[in-house]
């Protein structure tokens, strides 16, 4: 059996030896119809477009994105093509939900952003938001959930129209997969229409896909005030970027939000554990990040011990001093630990 694996796939590599004859690693951009013709099954992550351009005429079976989105995935081509696929949901949950919190703390230590006060938005209730409403709970924020397929199959109660949550919420956060069509497609979800429609400033945060929010009619709504702060981690056009709303917004960063050794930790082990039911092989790995070089934070404060642990204003700075190097930034990113890895001790 032949494997052709994304390099950037962390601790993949010494397992997947163990389990396929043959493993070639590649960078996710260089994936050609020439690499894959003869390999049986693919590892990829977003930069790797699985289509028809790609996969014809090769004997590729499976593909694993180690990844919670698929949007790259040509989904309907791999099924009239018998290519079993499968992502990660729900992998980088935890990832995602220590950036949040870490960036509503900053909002609210450098912003002046009261948290008890406000009105928290969550678009999008899945793996990701459901966490993400749970950490607004935490922070003493009011929290409003829209999520129309949830609401469709569960019923209304626990959640809220877009347009109610945007007449009350003083901060929405985006949790959606990126979708062009069907009952509730989410591309450009907030454009131009969305920022006009705003009846007072408020701030927004975007972890989900770069297309969910239109880039230029963010650029506009921050320009003339009708959004008075953004957090951007996913952006149109990645790696070639808006430099203009880059240096416009509070934090931006290279699309890391997820990037927690946990979270890629995760998104292997389940890649793996596909693998292994589809090809009829055993589950005898064992996936775990290591351990933090200081995993003891004396700290004053839960604020304080959860920056310490991770700041995103970091890796925001390092962004902007060199947006060319987006994709340098995000592929070479040394994946932190969560907060769970820690052991926080106050100091009176």
């Amino acid at each position: 059996m032949k494997v052709i694996v994304d390099k950037k796939i962390p601790y993949l590599q010494g397992v997947i030896e163990r389990l396929a004859d043959e493993v070639v690693y590649a960078e996710g951009r260089d994936f050609t119809p020439e690499l894959v013709r003869d390999a049986d099954a693919l590892f990829v992550r977003t930069r790797t477009r699985c289509d028809r351009a790609l996969l014809a005429g090769s004997r590729v079976r499976f593909i694993a994105t180690a990844t919670i989105g698929f949007d790259h995935i040509d989904t309907d081509f791999c099924r009239a093509s018998g290519i079993t696929w499968t992502n990660a949901p729900g992998c980088n949950a935890g990832g995602v939900e220590q950036y949040v919190e870490a960036a509503l703390l900053l909002l609210e230590r450098e912003r002046g952003f009261s948290l008890r006060s406000a009105c928290l938005g969550v678009v999008g209730v899945g793996h990701v938001g459901s966490r993400v409403a749970d950490v607004g709970r935490r922070l003493g924020m009011t929290v409003l959930c829209c999520d129309p397929p949830r609401a469709e199959a569960e019923g209304p109660e626990g959640f809220t129209s877009l347009e109610e949550l945007v007449s009350r919420s003083d901060l929405i956060t985006f949790h959606t997969p990126l979708t062009r069509e069907g009952a509730h497609p989410t591309w450009h979800l907030a454009d131009e229409a969305f920022f006009r429609s705003l009846s007072r400033p408020l701030y927004l945060i975007n972890t989900s896909r770069g297309e969910v929010v239109d880039n230029a009619a963010l650029l506009s709504a921050l320009t003339d005030g009708r959004v008075a702060d953004a957090v951007i981690d996913v952006w149109e056009h990645e790696p070639d970027i808006d430099r203009r709303l880059l240096q416009q917004v509070f934090i931006g960063t290279p699309h890391i939000a997820g990037y927690s050794a946990d979270g890629k930790a995760n998104a292997t082990r389940m890649s793996l554990q596909a693998f292994c039911r589809f090809f009829g092989l055993p589950e005898e790995f064992h996936i775990e990040p290591p351990a933090p070089s200081e995993p003891l934070i004396r700290a004053t404060s839960r604020t304080e011990a959860l920056l310490r642990i991770y700041n995103p204003l970091d890796d925001s700075r390092r962004l902007k001093a060199s947006p060319e190097s987006f994709e340098s930034l995000r592929g070479n990113y040394a994946y932190r630990r969560e907060p769970s890895a820690y052991r926080i001790l106050p100091i009176s």
